[in-house]
């Protein structure tokens, strides 16, 4: 049953478990479901076919309701040139087709990928926002290096599986938010600038009249905003970029 599938997205207004605002500018969402995305995909050899492309409200891309061999119904994350009635599965060697999710080492050099997990089994851990791909530069045994979207080189297990094809809805970025409704039904509430409030309630308030930030930007709880590398520099993961985004 695609009910299965779907649950009611419960309204926490940005507030955590003691009823404290954790994420501010959040509240007064449009009333939504989850949809229960399969990430693992572990139905080996396990045909699907394509039974429907639809609009999911909590992310970017499109989904596509996949109806296994065996009866069994899943959301994944739809590629572009997937379509209704196309056939995918993983599988150790399948065909290099849109949508079929297979290890690195069995994918060409220079194929588009998405879903891709950092170790095998993980499920799909990074690439699924709407128009983004990765891309196998080369494969070297038990190693894999990507170039990910965001054009740093990275070095993966060669045993981690990915999806064939990039992530559809490309046109995700060129869509504009022309009314204030459209942000409050997307539960973005309205955002107060720094200098606009009381040195009480922001490092860049106060002052006589209109004045400039006059510091580093901060945010409201005098850490800085823009500009400083948040990445650890002992992080265990630094060893496998071979090179950097910036």
């Amino acid at each position: 049953m695609k009910s299965k599938l779907l649950t009611i997205k419960k309204k926490r207004s940005g507030r955590d478990a003691q009823g404290h605002v954790s994420t501010r500018h959040r509240g007064g969402e449009h009333k939504r479901f989850l949809r229960l995305i399969d990430w693992r995909r572990t139905k080996l050899d396990v045909k699907a076919k394509v039974a429907a492309i639809e609009y999911d409200p909590n992310r970017t891309a499109d989904i596509a309701l996949l109806h296994y061999e065996d009866g069994s119904k899943s959301y994944i994350i739809a590629t572009a040139n997937l379509k209704v009635g196309d056939v995918v599965v993983y599988s150790e060697n399948a065909p290099i087709k849109e949508g079929n999710k297979l290890p690195l080492k069995n994918i060409p050099v220079g194929t588009p990928i998405s879903c891709l997990e950092f170790q095998a089994g993980r499920g799909a851990q990074i690439i699924k926002s709407a128009g983004s791909s990765a891309y196998i530069q080369s494969i070297d045994d038990t190693k894999a290096i990507i170039k990910l979207p965001s054009g740093e080189l990275r070095v993966f297990p060669s045993t981690a599986c990915a999806t064939i094809g990039q992530v559809g809805n490309s046109d995700h970025s060129n869509q504009k938010l022309v009314k204030a409704g459209d942000s409050r039904h997307r539960g973005i509430r309205p955002a107060v600038r720094g200098v606009a409030q009381n040195p009480h309630s922001h490092p860049h308030g106060g002052g006589e009249g209109r004045s400039s930030i006059g510091m580093h930007p901060k945010t409201p709880w005098g850490k800085p905003a823009m500009g400083k590398k948040t990445r650890k520099r002992k992080k265990a993961s630094n060893k496998l970029i071979i090179k950097h985004r910036k």
